[in-house]
């Protein structure tokens, strides 16, 4: 007498399946958030690049008059990009003192997390500046301005 052949399992059951659907979720949950941040950091990084850019011009026009310039476009040919808006000078414009470069990210077109927050350097002596100032979140600075 022969035994009846059993037939072989092929595929992947529905727990299985259920199982690999759950970890994609899980993964997606926790990148999608992570992206979001990496994209906010590198549209704020146009904002450093044209505000550290403008550092040396600055510098270079307090040595050679002994004042800062008034305006931003004194020392830069394009105080704006693809995802900042403006880069204006405050503070002791024209004079000595303290004065601030303010980089203003737009305010659509970018992420929202960042809309219309600004990213502030300081300087006092064209030697040292500091980038900590402006109302951007501390996660999307460059670690030197955190």
């Amino acid at each position: 007498m022969s035994m009846p052949l059993q037939k072989l399992q092929k595929g992947f059951t529905l727990i299985e399946l259920m199982i690999v659907v759950a970890i994609i979720g899980i993964l997606a949950a926790v990148a999608v958030p992570a992206y979001q941040d990496y994209i906010a950091r590198a549209q704020v990084s146009e904002a450093v690049s044209l505000t550290t850019g403008a550092k040396t011009p600055m510098a270079e026009y307090y040595n050679e008059k002994g004042i800062w310039p008034t305006v931003a476009t004194d020392v830069i040919s394009n105080p704006s990009g693809k995802y900042t808006s403006i880069i204006t000078l405050g503070g002791a414009t024209g004079a000595t003192g303290t004065i601030s470069m303010e980089a203003r990210m737009k305010g659509t077109g970018i992420n929202t997390a960042i809309t219309g927050l600004t990213l502030v350097l300081t300087t006092s002596d064209a030697k040292q500046f500091s980038c900590t100032g402006g109302t951007l979140a501390a996660r999307f600075r460059p670690s030197a301005c955190r």
